[in-house]
């Protein structure tokens, strides 16, 4: 059985690349998730994420929260080719599943129409 995973070149890895995102990007924004959104020129989606121990204080909280968001962007087809940078919101530990899915798909799809105007 293969594990299915987000490759590495699905991924923010640098401090530049999360930079770049909050310099200026478009945004979407509810109670479980704050989420950001520029253009790239890559032909691929990528994501970083920063879910802050101030907003989600136990670690087993802030692991589900990054498990269910690369999940749910590894799967979503919604994605443009932009680079996403996913933060906690206020809620956000206390979502249920499936509250924070359907909650992301409709951050990817709203940002989806945002970037193409971008």
């Amino acid at each position: 059985m293969q594990r299915a995973r987000l490759p590495k070149s699905a991924k923010l890895l640098n401090v530049a690349d999360f930079d770049r995102v909050f310099e200026k990007s478009v945004r979407s924004n509810d109670q479980y998730f704050t989420v950001l959104a520029r253009p790239n020129d890559l032909g691929r989606p990528r994501l970083g994420m920063a879910i802050s121990k101030r907003r989600v204080k136990l670690a087993v909280g802030r692991n589900r929260l990054k498990r269910l968001v690369r999940e749910n962007f590894r799967l979503s087809e919604q994605n443009y080719n932009a680079d996403y940078v996913v933060m906690a919101g206020k809620n956000g530990a206390k979502g249920t599943n499936q509250e924070l899915k359907e909650s992301l798909e409709r951050h990817w799809g709203l940002l989806k129409k945002k970037c193409a105007e971008f």
